[in-house]
């Protein structure tokens, strides 16, 4: 009965909750949504960024790898996530003096452990899979509301990678009758959508770049002694040299040539991977902020190389529009715009949108898709054989 309720109102209150690949915090955005599909308006209401503890982080990075994951710590920080999650919600709506008997619903992408889109054939049972860790039915009896989440495993189930999954919210946010433009996220993992001008959904294409600020915030860590875990505004690049022999290496990646639709994620690019380049750029006696200007100008430049390989030889684009942490790394915006001087590169608030809120209202837009029983029309970005209604539900 409460979600058919739901279903019947013609604007909802929704809290779009996101704890992403860079692992820095909690994201919570509440948004009024008015109607549904490509129609959609959405009208940001607040928003917050609970960072995490050093301790969270760490236990985290360790769940994300083989080497460190313990099976008994993701059980418990299942729950433990879902109660933090909890009180991000219960924050971001006293922070928009929203009654809480008034919010509709509550959305959660959770926390990605692993990601693991094609067959590994070292491992034994091995298929196309993912992890996200939150447990829905934990928040939903924690906070009394309808939680709709865990939306990539419908996208694998149908054979799609189950990512990029904010394609269909920045189309509904991103596009112009005119302008051709490319949605750069920058979190963990830079993954960008393609909005051809005047084009429909069936137009759009999306994939991850490859690395954001994950390999970015590693250096700072390492140079700093834990000291610092991001390079803030940029400061600690903008003072180093790039070495380019190192960094020419590092573009070698096979994944940089794969064509898309692809992902990636800890899995590929995580904090083993930083510590062998770590250990490269030592012998060169690279110092610490040569080191963090390397790893800086490997996010841009191999976001700058997927553009030119795989969107401007087909796509007239005019703008870039950058969200996530990176759109606050003024060192690298520099580096994007220097790289793709005939585009605009700018941040999703110069069209009206909060670039750290992006991912959370993107997830927003998602449940209130799931109230509806809509199917998300870009099941081809994602390479899933047919559309379908992505997300769980989990009852108070």
């Amino acid at each position: 009965m409460q979600v058919q309720q739901i279903a019947e109102k013609s604007e909802r209150l929704i809290i779009g909750l996101m704890s992403g690949t860079s692992l820095d915090g909690v994201d919570a955005a509440l948004v009024r949504v008015y109607g549904s599909g490509m129609e959609t308006k959405v009208e940001m209401l607040a928003f917050e960024c609970q960072p995490y503890s050093d301790a969270e982080r760490e236990m985290l990075k360790q769940l994300c790898s083989p080497d460190t994951a313990n099976v008994q710590h993701i059980c418990t920080m299942n729950f433990y996530l879902a109660n933090r999650f909890a009180a991000i919600a219960r924050s971001v709506a006293a922070r928009a003096s929203i009654p809480w008997n008034e919010i509709d619903l509550l959305s959660s992408h959770g926390q990605t452990i692993w990601h693991a889109p094609e067959v590994d054939p070292s491992l034994p049972f091995s298929i196309p899979s993912t992890l996200q860790i939150g447990d829905l039915s934990v928040l939903a009896k924690e906070t009394g509301k309808v939680v709709i989440g865990d939306y990539r495993t419908a996208d694998m189930a149908l054979q799609g990678q189950g990512a990029p999954l904010t394609p269909y919210a920045d189309y509904m946010l991103c596009r112009h009758p005119s302008k051709g433009r490319i949605t750069q996220n920058i979190g963990g993992i830079g993954n960008c959508t393609v909005l051809p001008a005047g084009g429909a959904p069936a137009d759009v294409i999306a994939f991850d770049t490859g690395p954001g600020n994950m390999l970015i915030d590693q250096a700072v860590i390492e140079v700093t002694a834990g000291m610092s875990y991001y390079d803030h505004n940029g400061k600690l690049a903008a003072s180093g040299q790039v070495n380019e022999p190192i960094l020419s290496r590092m573009l070698a990646h096979p994944y940089f040539k794969k064509m898309p639709m692809k992902t990636t994620g800890r899995e590929l690019f995580g904090q083993g991977y930083a510590e062998e380049w770590l250990r490269q750029m030592k012998l060169f006696s690279c110092s610490p902020n040569d080191i963090v200007a390397t790893f800086t100008a490997f996010t841009a430049r191999s976001i700058a190389q997927s553009y030119r390989d795989f969107i401007l030889p087909k796509y007239s684009i005019d703008e870039v529009i950058v969200s996530g942490g990176g759109a606050c790394n003024h060192t690298l915006m520099a580096m994007l715009q220097q790289l793709l001087p005939e585009l605009k590169v700018m941040t999703h608030e110069e069209i009206g949108i909060n670039s750290d809120a992006k991912e959370a209202i993107a997830f927003a837009l998602l449940a209130n898709e799931w109230i509806e029983g809509n199917p998300n029309p870009m099941h081809h970005v994602t390479g899933a054989s047919h559309a379908t209604v992505m997300g769980k539900l989990a009852l108070p």
